[in-house]
């Protein structure tokens, strides 16, 4: 729901998007003037999947193209929440959401600071009820940040 969120922004924006999954890709795209690259949370990991997408980036194809991350997540605990649960979220959660960010950094690839963090409701969803509109503002202030004339729309979405 958040790759179709953030497609369907970029297309109201004019740019031509497309879905890839990593189950149907046997390597990453290597083309494309942006790439958006997401996974859900599980265990405080992003997915194996999203971790070996990662490893096979055409780091030459994406070097100096924007790299911009996402990830689903239960939202943080609340209020009621005791402290150790507050600092597991923030060591697991919030660390894990930062994890593909970093690996495209360590790689030498230009991956925006902001990362898309998406709330679920339950361990596998649904998305929260401000999910949708989340991804698309998120998108939408990535593209705001497009202020070169010269960059082609294309992108490949994870």
């Amino acid at each position: 729901m958040v790759a179709e969120a953030i497609v369907g922004q970029l297309r109201a924006e004019g740019h031509d998007a497309e879905i890839f999954s990593f189950r149907d890709l046997e390597s990453p795209p290597s083309q494309g003037d942006f790439l958006f690259v997401g996974s859900p949370i599980r265990m405080g990991k992003v997915t194996k999947k999203a971790r070996k997408f990662m490893e096979r980036m055409d780091v030459e194809a994406w070097k100096g193209k924007p790299i911009v991350t996402f990830v689903t997540m239960l939202p943080p605990p609340g209020p009621e929440a005791d402290a150790k649960k507050r600092e597991s979220y923030e060591k697991w959660d919030i660390k894990a959401a930062q994890q593909i960010r970093e690996a495209a950094r360590a790689m030498g690839l230009n991956a925006l600071e902001s990362v898309l963090m998406a709330h679920v409701k339950g361990l596998k969803g649904p998305l929260a009820d401000d999910g949708l509109e989340k991804s698309r503002q998120f998108t939408h202030d990535f593209i705001a940040t497009l202020n070169s004339p010269s960059v082609n729309p294309g992108v490949g979405v994870v």
